[in-house]
């Protein structure tokens, strides 16, 4: 009985205890800060608060934690206490804000459990670029010095694009800087002179696109300690040749020292072919030379159709530091168009010489059978009139000695009948074998062979001349077969007939202003046709 009595007030204890309990017991929540925006953080600010929950049983413990992964550097230990510096690069300037959802989790030692999600909204914070040491920029002179800054050393963490702005009044005169970061200065003799005493410091902006934050970067500048060897620079700047004998070649070499002008020493050249001679390097200052040279026509030795000549050129300073330009001509063989063009010129006046040398001949033998025609022409009239009066001389004399009764008389008539007769028979006798005179049909012959030659040879040669005046008509292949056929045309069929004689030589001179007389469109040939 007493057994049973306890259980029922055993039972009795544990449901007021629970109903109790269950009475006194409220869910649990989390309690955020309650300022505006306070989920809105910039990068590089530190965010910090107190993690509360509210609910649970009085006297509860209850611990802390985030419920997913969490950006880097986010810490919440077990009583709430929440810290969190948001790292550069979360967003950037395409995307300025970023999203961030963490979820924060209470528990309670009696085992309640809440949970809820916070939505961090993280701004972009431009940041400017970052200029660190630079190395210095080593200058030598007379060179185009080029320096380019280290992207490493200069640099945005962003990853925004950067550009470089000069500073105007801390270029030195003749540098430029580019907006990529590239810094070229030809120094001049002065400005060298001026490094060589004491460096310089270049001053210039880096600047992030599209904030326009800068940065001021310094650069120091020096002339090299470094012994380095000169320098060659030729114009035109081609290491290989290709010229035709009796071509010119001129080069142009400027020579220049990192450690000044004056550490030039000498400046010459090597040929593996001895026909170029020393004296085509020509010496204008003390640092500039010209190379002049002319292969002459016979160069390249026949049957090769080119010579390759490799020339070295080089350099030395008075440390017999050495530079060298090796430089390679092929020279082709080339035929000799000057003188191949005197050679037809030769040709060519050669022939009207000897065609004006025959129309003088032909013009005297004209003039000569013109005399001898006209002879003729009188001496057979004048034989005529002599034949007719010795005829009447002979047919009257009879008459009148035969009248006369004198012994003597007709002796003497019979005489003179005799001596009559005699002079009419041999008279007629030469003048039929034309012993006396010359034939006029014969004359006349000849005389027009003669002008119809020297009219075809008139004719022929101012063609010839012509046509052929020029120096590019006389390269054709048709000069030596109408050269041929002038010639050919000079021989005369009648050349015993016309008694012309094989050594007649024209009192005249054969001068370029007599034959340009005779065919007036001669030309005398010049260098510059």
């Amino acid at each position: 009985m007493n057994r049973t009595a306890g259980i029922i007030a055993w039972l009795l204890l544990i449901t007021t205890v629970v109903s109790t309990y269950a009475q006194d017991s409220k869910p649990l929540q989390l309690v955020f800060p309650s300022q505006t925006n306070w989920n809105l953080v910039t990068e590089g600010n530190p965010v910090r608060f107190d993690l509360k929950a509210v609910g649970g049983l009085p006297g509860d413990t209850l611990s802390f934690a985030f419920g997913n992964e969490v950006p880097d550097g986010m810490y919440l230990d077990s009583l709430g206490h929440f810290n969190w510096i948001p790292s550069y690069g979360l967003a950037d300037r395409i995307q300025t804000m970023k999203v961030f959802p963490v979820t924060f989790d209470v528990r309670s030692k009696r085992g309640q459990t809440a949970s809820q999600t916070i939505d961090f909204k993280v701004v972009h914070v431009n940041r400017p670029p970052i200029v660190g040491d630079l190395q210095p920029f080593y200058v030598r002179y007379r060179t185009q010095n080029t320096y380019k800054i280290d992207p490493q050393v200069v640099r945005d963490d962003d990853g925004d694009p950067i550009v470089f702005i000069p500073i105007a009044d801390q270029m030195p005169e003749g540098s430029k800087l580019s907006s990529q970061g590239e810094l070229t200065w030809t120094l001049s003799l002065n400005q060298f002179n001026r490094l060589k005493q004491a460096p310089q410091y270049i001053e210039f902006w880096v600047e992030d696109q599209p904030a326009k934050m800068r940065t001021k970067g310094r650069l120091k500048v020096e002339v090299t300690a470094m012994d380095l060897p000169p320098d060659i620079a030729v114009i035109p700047k081609e290491t290989h040749y290709k010229l035709r004998e009796n071509a010119t070649v001129n080069l142009k070499f400027y020579l220049s020292d990192p450690n000044g002008e004056d550490d030039v020493s000498t400046f010459g050249f090597l040929s593996d072919n001895q026909q170029i001679p020393k004296t085509s390097l020509v010496k204008n200052t003390e640092n500039q030379y010209e190379f002049i040279w002319q292969p002459g026509y016979d160069f390249v030795k026949d049957p090769y159709d080119s010579l390759n000549v490799q020339v070295t050129f080089y350099v030395l300073d008075k440390a017999q530091n050495r530079s060298e330009q090796r430089i390679t001509f092929t020279v082709l063989n080339t035929v000799n168009e000057a003188e191949k063009d005197r050679y037809y010129y030769n040709q060519y006046r050669q022939v009207l010489v000897q065609a004006w040398g025959l129309i003088e001949q032909l013009s005297d033998k004209e003039g000569q059978l013109k005399d001898d025609y006209k002879k003729a022409k009188g001496g057979k009239r004048n034989r005529s009139v002599a034949n007719a009066s010795l005829g009447a001389v002979t047919g009257v004399t009879p008459a009148v000695t035969g009248a006369s009764t004198s012994a003597a008389a007709q002796s003497n008539g019979r005489i003179i009948s005799a001596v009559g007769g005699t002079a009419v028979l041999t008279m007629g006798t030469l003048e039929a074998t034309e012993v006396i005179g010359k034939s006029m049909k014969d004359l006349l012959d000849r005389y027009n062979y003669v002008l119809g030659k020297r009219s075809e040879l008139q004719n022929k040669g101012d063609v010839f001349a012509r046509e052929f005046a020029l120096k590019s008509t006389r390269r054709n292949g048709e000069f030596v077969k109408k050269l041929d056929d002038f010639r050919n045309s000079m021989s005369l069929s009648g050349l015993v007939a016309l008694e012309l004689d094989a050594n007649w030589q024209s009192k005249k001179e054969a001068t370029d202003k007599a034959l340009k007389r005779t065919f007036k469109d001669f030309s005398p040939l010049e260098e510059t046709q």
